[in-house]
């Protein structure tokens, strides 16, 4: 049981809750004007380990025969054999659970979203079967992070809190058109939907630095409406400055850095805008 449970983790790379947790706890400390509470941390912080680790089991189990044939993705532990698909089933019932056992630790909205939250976050990986824009569906699941732990804290979905989801879909939207870059070949050859396939690597690239505009737009709209100050005006800043260093990185004749691009200097970005924005509710 352990052993399987090490291969799922490792498989789903849970280390990359750190993409979207970070907002989460952003959306938390400005929606309580400060330091939330700990036991609502610690709720929010399980909900997104329950979100993200159901999320990804359901994309490994859909996509299976997908990753299969893609030379990128054929070692993940379903097509290579590691495991068995009734684990992976049992993992992602068990995720789902937490999730909806937090929410309901949290309060009564939270709890009757949560099912809301499993559907958005299991139908992204549907929509790349069908569209070029699966990348937006994928912002508007990891969006349900800063909406979700604003739920969570204030039991409300309020508009600031839709202003920071969509600064993260906007991110997500950015990153993830520069990361399926890597996969145009594989998405032809299995009839799979994305922006670089439809308009060429090239022109992608320029709407991924397009989108990171429109997110850092967003992330100063937010400024004109929650009370936040030059701490945050500065982590603005940095997010800014991160965004055009990953674009920096990567052109369509070069991607051979967009691993960087994507793992690195988006965590970093997560990270350092956390640190900004608690820090300057806490010195508010």
């Amino acid at each position: 049981m352990i052993w399987q449970l090490n291969i799922i983790l490792a498989d789903i790379k849970i280390q990359h809750t750190v993409f979207a947790l970070p907002f989460a706890v952003i959306s938390a400390f400005l929606a309580a004007g400060g330091m939330p509470e700990v036991e609502t941390l610690f709720w929010i912080v399980v909900a997104m380990f329950g979100a993200r680790s159901a999320a990804m089991a359901f994309n490994r189990i859909v996509d299976a025969s997908y990753d299969r044939a893609n030379p990128r993705t054929r070692e993940r532990a379903l097509p290579a054999g590691r495991i068995g698909i009734g684990a992976y089933a049992a993992f992602l019932v068990a995720s789902s659970l937490l999730l909806v056992g937090a929410s309901a630790m949290l309060n009564r909205l939270a709890l009757y979203l949560s099912p809301l939250a499993l559907f958005i976050v299991f139908f992204y990986s549907l929509t790349k079967r069908f569209t070029s824009f699966s990348h937006v569906f994928l912002g508007l699941a990891i969006s349900a992070a800063p909406v979700g732990a604003w739920v969570a804290v204030r039991e409300e979905i309020s508009f600031v809190s839709l202003v920071l989801g969509a600064a993260v879909v906007f991110w997500l939207v950015g990153f993830d058109i520069i990361y399926a870059c890597l996969d145009v070949e594989a998405d032809e050859r299995n009839d799979l939907h994305s922006i670089p396939r439809r308009f060429g690597v090239a022109r992608a690239l320029k709407l991924a630095a397009a989108a990171h505009a429109v997110m850092v737009a967003f992330l100063l709209l937010l400024a004109a409406l929650a009370p936040v100050g030059a701490v945050y005006l500065a982590g603005v800043a940095v997010v800014a400055a991160l965004l055009a260093y990953e674009h920096s990185l990567i052109s369509h004749r070069d991607l051979s850095k967009v691993n960087i691009a994507f793992f690195n200097v988006n965590g970093l970005i997560s990270l350092a805008f956390m640190i900004f924005v608690v820090a300057d509710t806490l010195w508010a």
